[in-house]
């Protein structure tokens, strides 16, 4: 098939773009210009994880852009998104799991698309938060716009996983939140979730539907993250617990702060975010008895979160976490 990928710089972007030239597909990335067009030419690794792909230069968030520079007068039969929002900050959540998808929307019907493929997240299934109204609201558009669609919601990522490593290494504990065992999730490598999403093309199983999607193996809880990591290591786990009641004085003071300082208002929105990674696990919901549920959340792929953390314990560098750090 010939697909338009929108978000193919970010790590499951790249992923995504990789599993779709494995599968055959023509794939046309939009890639957005930062510092000028050579800049792409000297990331090495992001070259490679794209090779195959057109690369076409625009801005998927103008409908003008994305319609010339993007589709320009060509035919395609899909759109991948894995376009999001960096932070997760209500403005830029907004204008990016909304407003962006929207005019991708619009364009793609404009241009006889047949199916749209969404990167979603399972935490919206659960919404308190800006980013994840944001996405719900395209969502709802998705399914009503007429077009095939596939809205895949993956469970916590290894990067979102990755935050401790060194600090253990330095010999400090790992941080938990209550006894570590209040979450759990199933998480997922770049590369089975990228090839996940290029398979929903071809698998009518996976079409006009909303898939939540999990990595192999049982779901594990941040005690068990920590012991693996010192096992790993060869070290005696070391643990410190940070009380939820922390988390909430500091919301509700930035929260206050934040209605005559701006910038405290920002911090309290990401410790709203950091609360809600540390007391709701990634798992699905099941509504009828109010409770996450391991065994009803899909498992696909073959990388495990432990065999990573070995790769990364044995010498290869851990993912750039970036803006995820306050997760």
């Amino acid at each position: 098939m010939k697909v338009l990928l929108l978000g193919a710089t970010g790590t499951i972007g790249q992923a995504t773009a990789e599993a779709l030239v494995k599968r055959g597909h023509d794939v046309f990335c939009l890639i957005r210009p930062r510092h000028g067009h050579q800049s792409l030419g000297q990331d090495q690794r992001l070259s490679e994880r794209l090779l195959g792909t057109t690369l076409r230069w625009g801005d998927p968030c103008v409908e003008g852009s994305l319609l010339q520079q993007g589709f320009g007068e060509e035919t395609f039969d899909a759109v991948i998104s894995c376009m999001a929002s960096r932070t997760g900050m209500p403005q830029d959540a907004w204008r990016i799991d909304h407003q962006a998808h929207l005019i991708a929307l619009r364009a793609a019907q404009e241009r006889g698309v047949k199916h749209f493929v969404l990167l979603s997240a399972l935490c919206v299934q659960k919404p308190l938060l800006a980013f994840q109204h944001a996405k719900l609201a395209f969502e709802q558009a998705l399914i009503e716009s007429g077009l095939t669609y596939s809205i895949v919601r993956p469970t916590a990522f290894f990067k979102s996983l990755s935050g401790q490593l060194e600090r253990v290494k330095a010999g400090k504990p790992f941080l938990l939140f209550g006894d570590g065992t209040l979450t759990a999730c199933k998480p997922i490598s770049d590369e089975d979730l990228g090839d996940f999403l290029a398979g929903c093309l071809d698998n009518p199983e996976r079409h006009n539907l909303t898939l939540p999607i999990g990595g192999p193996g049982p779901a594990i809880t941040p005690r068990q993250q920590g012991e693996a990591l010192f096992q790993l290591l060869g070290k005696k786990p070391r643990f410190k617990s940070v009380p939820l009641g922390l988390m909430d004085i500091l919301i509700r003071a930035l929260s206050l702060i934040g209605k005559v300082i701006p910038a405290a208002a920002d911090k309290a929105e990401l410790a709203r975010i950091g609360r809600y990674y540390a007391t709701e696990s990634m798992l699905v919901w099941d509504a009828t008895h109010q409770r996450y549920d391991a065994d009803a959340t899909p498992s696909y792929g073959t990388q495990t979160l432990f065999e990573a953390y070995a790769r990364w314990v044995n010498g290869e560098a851990a993912p750039n976490r970036g803006d995820h750090t306050v997760f």
